[in-house]
């Protein structure tokens, strides 16, 4: 019965373990960076081991070397120091953390994502911004823009400079490399490169409300002749990506299927970040923000009946400034100053009964 349910046990862990491969792309992939990423978490994952077997393995044997039942094991209860175990237990632990560290500062700045691709071939920018809740790519070299699709040359560096119009999110190739945060008025940038062809999807990684789950693109790495038709394919489209049509995209949507603009308004990418920007905000929310600012100020500072107007504040401001320099001097003596009092009251009354 045991050995039936050892064998049950161990077909369900296998294939556990080998759906959740299926799943791993992060571990298959298909571009320069993701490939050295993936070399880094093996070697990470195997230093780890050199602390982690051992101890398992000495876990098993000193509890069946020093069992009850084992007559030949000594007993010594006054045991309590050993040089060679101390240097081990802790010599090589110290050893790995600071191999470790010195790898990770290496790959940290080696796999840097706004560090450029290497490569005889130019760098393709592409812009993207991440929507509620699709993805949506602007490149300013072809003049044209998608939603939820991408097309890239094989073996050819692609630079994508990204940011958000809406809530903070996560732009994520797992084939091709690492993730880079989408976040409104900053501009990110991830260096990629595909070197097989075949299509990968892309993904938010970032939680961003009800259709985060559904914010997913693909992306086609072809071959140059191929991704020129791809272009021209794009540039037939009518539609015309402008702030009317950027409007209608700002309008929250689930599952979102793929969109081609033949044309984009120039300088549409720059103005979304403006948008958000301190400092640098879009001229018309400036102007909206003067205007409802003018519109508050008269609000709360309009004066009330029994309040004097503003002219008339000002009139007995500059009254008093003016009494205050023809006050007499503090040595004529108080009866000048009863005089002065006397003599401005005369004067209220009259303004008063005028």
């Amino acid at each position: 019965m045991k050995q039936r349910l050892l064998g049950i046990f161990s077909v369900a862990l296998a294939a556990v373990v080998l759906a959740a491969c299926s799943e791993a792309v992060v571990l298959n992939s298909k571009g320069e960076i993701g490939q050295q990423q993936v070399a880094l978490i093996y070697q990470a994952f195997g230093l780890m081991l050199i602390a982690v077997i051992p101890a398992l393995v000495l876990t098993v044997l000193f509890a069946w070397k020093y069992r009850a039942s084992n007559k030949n094991a000594k007993y010594r209860p006054k045991w309590s120091h050993s040089t060679a175990i101390e240097v081990v237990v802790w010599g090589i632990p110290c050893l790995i953390i600071a191999f470790l560290a010195y790898v990770t500062y290496i790959t940290s700045h080696k796999l840097d994502p706004y560090r450029p691709i290497e490569s005889d071939k130019p760098t393709l920018p592409i812009q993207v911004v991440s929507l509620d809740w699709k993805w949506m790519f602007i490149y300013p070299e072809q003049n044209i823009a998608t939603i939820n699709e991408i097309a890239i040359p094989v073996d050819r560096p692609v630079r994508f400079d990204i940011t958000s119009a809406t809530a903070m999110n996560a732009f994520n190739i797992p084939q091709l490399g690492g993730m880079v945060y989408a976040m409104a008025g900053m501009q990110t940038q991830l260096h990629l490169i595909a070197n097989e062809a075949g299509t990968y999807f892309g993904q938010s990684t970032n939680y961003s409300g009800a259709g985060f789950s559904g914010m997913r693109f693909q992306t086609y790495a072809v071959s140059d002749a191929e991704f020129d038709q791809w272009v021209n394919k794009v540039r037939q489209s009518p539609a015309v990506l402008n702030d009317a049509s950027y409007d209608k995209l700002m309008v929250k949507s689930r599952n979102n299927a793929p969109e081609y603009f033949g044309s984009v308004q120039p300088g549409l990418f720059q103005q979304i970040l403006d948008t958000y920007m301190g400092g640098r905000m879009d001229p018309d929310l400036v102007e909206k923000a003067k205007t409802e600012g003018t519109s508050q100020r008269q609000h709360h500072h309009q004066p009330r009946q029994d309040e004097p107007a503003p002219a008339a504040v000002e009139h007995a401001a500059d009254a008093g400034e003016h009494g205050a320099a023809e006050q007499p001097a503090a040595g004529q003596g108080e009866n000048a100053a009863v005089e002065g009092a006397q003599h401005d009251g005369q004067a209220h009354g009259a303004a008063v009964q005028h």
